[in-house]
């Protein structure tokens, strides 16, 4: 597991903004506004011209998370998404030598990615119930053609299996480090990770439950205007893993929230008019909202300088201690 550089912030992120304002002079805007908007995983930047009025979105990737190889291939479905099943996702804006991936040169070179702004905003708080049922059914138009495309050569993807995501790989590091991970956490979570590892092998990874997915479609990557279909933004995580991790996914931090049990039968119902899931895949929904909890839990402890994860702290891996009490008595799942 690579410490996650951007979280140093101070230097690190100077450097990252440095890099941000010479891949805009290459983009061919020398004289655009350039301002972060977030960091995670990345660093994303809104970049105004002032000359056409136009705006984009920059993203700065994160050294030793992703190789050039593997960012193509994102882009490469994302697009496939938006042209062969309808998902309206970011175009990719190219450097001007054509490439979608454009490395800015330094110490520490940096691999980034211009796509178009699209309007919009992350789904209120109060529609949640009614949204997933629509996220259901976006989640199912990617499913049904990730199982059927043919992806080009060269394509390379990471997993989100056991190992990848709280196994040796420990991709987001250990959940045993995780904040306020006290003996007694100790405990109640490594119950947790033996159950979740043993219900995750029996489940299997058939064709109808393991592929490509996006792996972190939360609200806030989402974009609604109105009543439209939204737009489904920030594809850095997508990889091979069960197709029910997108939906404990889109439950990330709120996986307590009193209308979780709505929100997932609004989330079946959508999916289920697109795509069939059988019932005995429904029965494992909460496996894998548990199994996206636990690796959060590693998440924030080593993403302490994210807004979120500083936010959460040690009282997220205390509310994982109760829910994971509930899964194992069997009161949800």
């Amino acid at each position: 597991m690579r410490v996650h550089d951007l979280s140093a912030g101070g230097d690190v992120l100077d450097r990252v903004d440095e890099a941000a304002r010479e891949a805009v002079r290459i983009h061919g805007l020398p004289d655009a506004e350039v301002t972060l908007i977030n960091v995670s995983e990345n660093a994303t930047y809104r970049v105004d011209d002032p000359v056409t009025g136009a705006r984009s979105v920059l993203r700065v990737h994160r050294l030793g998370y992703h190789a050039t190889p593997a960012i193509r291939s994102e882009l490469a479905w994302l697009g496939a998404l938006r042209e062969e099943a309808g998902v309206r996702t970011p175009r990719v804006l190219p450097a001007p030598d054509g490439s979608p991936v454009l490395t800015v040169s330094g110490a520490q070179p940096r691999d980034c990615v211009m796509f178009e702004f699209l309007p919009g905003a992350e789904p209120p708080r109060e529609r949640l119930v009614r949204d997933f049922e629509r996220l259901g059914a976006i989640t199912a138009r990617m499913h049904r053609h990730a199982r059927n495309w043919r992806p080009p050569a060269g394509f390379t993807r990471f997993r989100w299996d056991y190992d990848a995501a709280l196994g040796a790989e420990a991709r987001w590091g250990r959940w045993q480090d995780g904040l306020g991970v006290d003996s007694g956490a100790q405990a109640v979570l490594g119950r947790l990770a033996r159950e979740l590892r043993g219900r995750l092998r029996r489940f299997g990874r058939g064709v109808g439950r393991y592929g490509l997915i996006h792996a972190d479609l939360r609200m806030a990557n989402l974009l609604v205007v109105g009543d439209e279909p939204p737009s489904v933004i920030d594809f850095d995580d997508c990889g091979f893993g069960w197709y029910l991790y997108d939906l404990a996914a889109a439950l990330s931090f709120i996986e307590d929230h009193p209308q979780v049990p709505e929100m997932i039968a609004s989330w079946v119902r959508g999916y289920r008019g697109v795509l069939d899931l059988p019932a005995e895949d429904e029965a494992e929904i909460w496996t894998f909202i548990m199994f996206r909890r636990l690796l959060l839990v590693a998440w924030i402890g080593t993403h302490t300088g994210v807004d979120i994860a500083a936010e959460l702290g040690a009282g997220y891996t205390e509310g994982t201690c109760e829910l994971a009490e509930r899964y194992l008595g069997g009161a949800i799942g």
